[in-house]
């Protein structure tokens, strides 16, 4: 297994400087965020899902994904992904995410599938989904990349078998699922080695972070029947959190996964740099424990 890093942890960082750090840290590939940054937040401090600076312009043209190319390339470093936010359904989106994938030599882009909020049925969301990934899916083939979805709380995928149902059919090599153990500690946790198995062909990535379940700062003592505790989900630090990494990389190893294990810390524990050496570190030890 490989460590990718997903520029959406790295806010802070430009592309050069990213590039720089996680080839020093000993991560083999990039998966670069691919989002315009709101004309509003260019003035904000550097965030996640906002004023981020590691990221590419869906609006820059050939000479944005040049830009990103070579720095990819100068770095000895392989694009992985082009990581897109796709609304379900927008085939003309999907297209163009494939066509910059294409130029950037990057493996994977991500498609889009519908969030769950109580407002729509499932069922209905679930044919809707169906349908785009079929025609996503030839998509992908006609490029040579595979389009992911992720395992993602608030969505009509948030475990690995609700995710199986949306490829289930599919050729594999056209479309896959990203397996994200973190986002499942908010929704969606099934027994890891069984969801990999169930998965087979379609395990196409994994994302590396962690998230717990914390009693509300609301709640006070054990709760009532007219006040019952509340609990909040949140990110944590690699070791802080629900998910145990050891025995999930050798989950992993049990049905062959080889691909790339891709970083993506929320948690604010280190800033960037700090947290490429940190995760580099931990990750390159669980994996040669497993030996």
């Amino acid at each position: 297994m490989k460590l990718s890093i997903f520029t959406v942890s790295t806010p802070d960082l430009t592309p050069e400087a990213l590039a720089q750090a996680a080839k020093a840290a000993g991560f083999h590939g990039i998966e670069w965020r691919y989002k315009e940054v709101p004309e509003e937040a260019k003035n904000e401090a550097p965030s996640f899902w906002r004023n981020n600076l590691c990221s590419i312009s869906p609006f820059g043209g050939e000479a944005e994904l040049e830009r990103f190319k070579q720095i990819t390339a100068e770095s000895g470093l392989q694009t992985v992904s082009v990581t897109p936010y796709l609304t379900s359904g927008d085939l003309e989106a999907t297209e163009s995410v494939l066509q910059a994938a294409r130029y950037m030599n990057a493996s994977m882009i991500r498609l889009g599938i519908p969030a769950y909020n109580r407002s729509r049925h499932f069922n209905e969301l679930f044919e809707q989904s169906r349908a785009y990934l079929r025609e996503a899916a030839a998509l992908c083939k006609q490029y040579g990349i595979k389009g992911v979805i992720e395992t993602h709380h608030h969505t009509i995928a948030p475990s690995a078998s609700s995710a199986y149902r949306l490829v289930e059919g599919l050729d594999p090599e056209a479309v896959g699922v990203l397996y994200d153990p973190g986002n499942m500690v908010h929704e969606g946790y099934e027994n890891h080695r069984m969801g990999l198995e169930l998965l087979g062909p379609y395990l196409a990535h994994v994302h590396v972070k962690n998230a717990g379940w914390f009693q509300s700062h609301d709640s006070k003592g054990e709760g009532t029947a007219t006040s019952p505790v509340e609990w909040v989900s949140q990110w944590a630090g690699l070791q802080a959190g629900i998910v145990q990494w050891k025995p999930f990389i050798s989950d992993l190893r049990s049905v062959g996964y080889t691909g790339y294990l891709g970083l993506e810390d929320f948690s604010g524990q280190f800033d960037s740099v700090a947290m490429l050496n940190y995760y580099a570190e931990r990750m390159n030890t669980l994996l040669n424990e497993e030996l």
